[in-house]
């Protein structure tokens, strides 16, 4: 009786807790977190030029449903909406210095506007008036080329007088690719490649007693934190537009507004993230 009276008292607490739960403030809308990396493209030293470029699209090409181990998963272990992240992410680079976006992904919609408005004027005869579409010297090709799941896993625990608990954890890995293509010639001017790892912890405390010589009494508690996918796809995005950019200054395609500062640009980027020297072209 007396478990059957601590059980009853334990789902009611947690009955009510959950109802409680619907009721609280849940935060307000924000704008996408800061990476590890967005400083670093927010920051990006002013080019002499902005740099023309077009997305058409970048999808993913990995294929890769949700890892699993319980059920076929058909969510898509990576966002579908990279070629959003890739456009927002240059819009942000430089403080909005360093790229000029032009629309492509949804050029229909564009040309389609373009054509109403074009034909309203010359049927009320007024003079058309619209500019000539912005054109790119440089399309941004790539994707998400590469998801590894269970890449690492381990945990641990232990359980002393009925009580313990016990830690697991789990990465992932997402590769991104990035290339720019000129668009007189075809030729691919640079390319990059970069990954980033997805985390994933778990953590549960449990304990037992007997109640009575026959009876046992169990609790457990857990919580699991998962790394957001979409964030870590952001991340790989980013440092793969600054990984572009560098290579477009060593390469000669684009310079930096302070040229003084090309060469101490390109040291700090191979010391953080290149095992060798950058030649120079």
């Amino acid at each position: 009786m007396k478990v059957q009276a601590v059980s009853l008292l334990l789902s009611s607490i947690l009955l009510a807790g959950c109802q409680t739960g619907q009721h609280l403030n849940t935060p307000a809308a924000a704008l996408t977190s800061a990476t590890k990396t967005t400083a670093k493209v927010v920051t990006l030293p002013l080019p002499e030029t902005p740099v023309d470029v077009a997305v058409y699209d970048f999808p993913d090409l990995t294929g890769q449903a949700k890892p699993n181990d319980s059920f076929a998963e058909y969510s898509r272990a990576v966002t579908q909406g990279g070629g959003s992240i890739l456009i927002d992410v240059l819009k942000k680079t430089g403080n909005g210095q360093w790229f000029r976006v032009v629309e492509r992904s949804g050029l229909k919609n564009l040309v389609q506007e373009r054509t109403l408005i074009e034909n309203t004027q010359k049927s009320y005869r007024q003079p058309v008036g619209l500019p000539p579409v912005r054109f790119a010297g440089l399309i941004l090709e790539g994707g998400i080329v590469g998801y590894d799941s269970n890449e690492l896993t381990g945990g641990a625990g232990a359980r002393y007088l009925g009580i313990g608990g016990d830690v697991q954890y789990r990465s992932d890995v997402v590769t991104v690719s990035l290339r720019a293509v000129s668009v007189q010639t075809g030729e691919v001017l640079a390319s990059t490649t970069t990954t980033k790892q997805i985390y994933s912890v778990q953590v549960r405390g449990s304990a037992y007693k007997f109640a009575t010589a026959n009876e046992l009494l169990e609790v457990e508690l857990g919580q699991a934190r998962n790394d957001p996918g979409a964030l870590a796809v952001r991340e790989g995005i980013e440092l793969a537009v600054v990984s572009l950019a560098v290579d477009g200054v060593r390469q000669g395609l684009w310079h930096l507004r302070d040229r003084s500062q090309e060469a101490q640009f390109l040291a700090e980027f191979e010391k953080k993230y290149l095992d060798r020297p950058l030649a120079s072209s």
